[in-house]
């Protein structure tokens, strides 16, 4: 039985980890600062990794694997790394393609440029502070690192604010502004198969770079908001809409239409990258509906209102703004 240490564990991508790892039958210790409940049959302990002292209670212990989650000060990888470097087996760092340096081409891999960063460094955006994150682990680990740069994670217990938002918008129902074109293809990884990827990845001793999301065009915006429509009642009247009439109008890709990018060289950088790496070490991706599904699901179960990080902003488009676009006169 393996013994893993989640370094988080209790939200999001770092709770299906912890999910898939109990469903393996191995041993969970789980290491949060105790603002949330880990799933049952978890060792919790706790530590603040920002506050001096806060790794006390990893002084002692040993464990197979590591997955680390952060996205903050890359310090707090690099002092995590160096305290579990001789008692632990492998460490996973789960990063992100924004480490890739702007503008990423269309077909990039895991050799493409990638932006400054430093194991040293406090936190200062995002990018760097994952790129200073991976050269932490690397630091620490070697050869035993495993770098897990995902891309737009969707899924069950999604506290961005990217799926529920798409999700409520359409279950509200009437004529619902579908930004184009409706064949526009999207790139993303369902949170579960991320985390079942990357605990066999870690077992199988992987190490180096591996871009975990599904291949450009596994879903297409049509698809993806037809299934958000038909899961929430088939009440939203979808209008798609150019990108052109989109953007003149003001409106923000990605944030006032989440995991939305118009055509474009953003676009080609967010959602036509090579994955022939991971597909090769064994990635499978379900199908955009039983994501959709399945969020609507526990969307439901949790009273509509999804869980939301402190350190990201709202998504959504206002109504007014959607139905101005729309010409509907309110």
């Amino acid at each position: 039985m393996k013994k893993l240490l989640m370094l988080g564990g209790t939200e999001f991508v770092g709770r299906a980890i912890t999910e898939d790892a109990l469903e393996r039958g191995w041993e969970v210790t789980a290491f949060h600062r105790g603002r949330h409940t880990p799933p049952p049959g978890v060792r919790a302990v706790h530590g603040d990794r920002t506050a001096p002292g806060g790794l006390a209670a990893l002084a002692e212990g040993t464990w197979d694997l590591v997955v680390d989650t952060w996205s903050g000060a890359p310090t707090a990888v690099r002092d995590t790394a160096r305290l579990l470097a001789e008692r632990a087996g492998h460490y996973t760092y789960v990063s992100s393609r924004s480490v890739y340096a702007d503008p990423a081409p269309a077909g990039q891999s895991e050799d493409a440029p990638l932006v400054g960063g430093s194991p040293d460094a406090g936190s200062t955006v995002y990018p760097e502070d994952k790129r200073g994150g991976e050269l932490a682990a690397e630091a620490a680990f070697g050869d035993r690192a495993l770098l897990v740069r995902a891309g737009l994670i969707l899924g069950p217990y999604e506290n961005v604010g990217r799926l529920p938002w798409w999700l409520n918008r359409t279950a509200r129902g009437g004529p619902t502004l579908a930004p184009g074109p409706r064949d526009l293809p999207m790139q993303y990884i369902d949170v579960r198969d991320l985390a079942h990827w990357t605990l066999d990845a870690a077992e199988a001793g992987l190490h180096g770079p591996y871009d975990a999301v599904s291949p450009s065009g596994h879903a297409t915006m049509g698809a993806f908001l037809e299934a958000c429509a038909a899961v929430t009642g088939g009440v939203a009247d979808l209008r798609w809409t150019d990108p052109e009439r989109i953007i003149e109008a003001g409106v923000e890709p990605w944030t006032d239409l989440p995991c939305w990018l118009p055509p474009g060289e953003l676009h080609d950088s967010m959602f036509r990258s090579d994955v022939s790496k991971a597909l090769a070490a064994g990635l499978e991706c379900r199908p955009v509906g039983e994501t959709v599904a399945d969020t609507w699901t526990w969307l439901r179960s949790i009273g509509g209102v999804a869980p939301m990080r402190q350190d990201r902003t709202p998504k959504g488009l206002d109504p007014e703004r959607e139905a101005a676009l729309l010409g509907l006169g309110r």
